[in-house]
């Protein structure tokens, strides 16, 4: 499950949907995950956006369990891995 591959790429995360898309526009993401209970649009754009730079996402269901796998204590609608 993608929790667990948050969780061990701690030291090389990129935390939040802002973060996340500069991040794919800079070529650094190898893998985004995506939280499903957030807004439809953004899961929207940022999948969208996954695809044209043809980098791997997966969702899944919890932005507040997504938070406590990358060690923070709020919800993040969006974490990338970086290469």
């Amino acid at each position: 499950m993608s929790y667990e591959k948050v969780i061990q790429a701690k030291d090389r995360l990129i935390i939040g949907t802002k973060q996340t898309i500069k991040a794919m526009k800079g070529l650094e993401v190898k893998e985004v995950i995506i939280a499903e209970d957030i807004d439809l649009g953004m899961i929207t754009k940022l999948s969208k956006l996954a695809d044209e730079m043809n980098i791997p996402y997966q969702m899944v269901d919890s932005k507040k369990t997504l938070g406590k796998a990358c060690g923070i204590e709020v919800g993040t609608a969006a974490v990338a891995i970086k290469q």
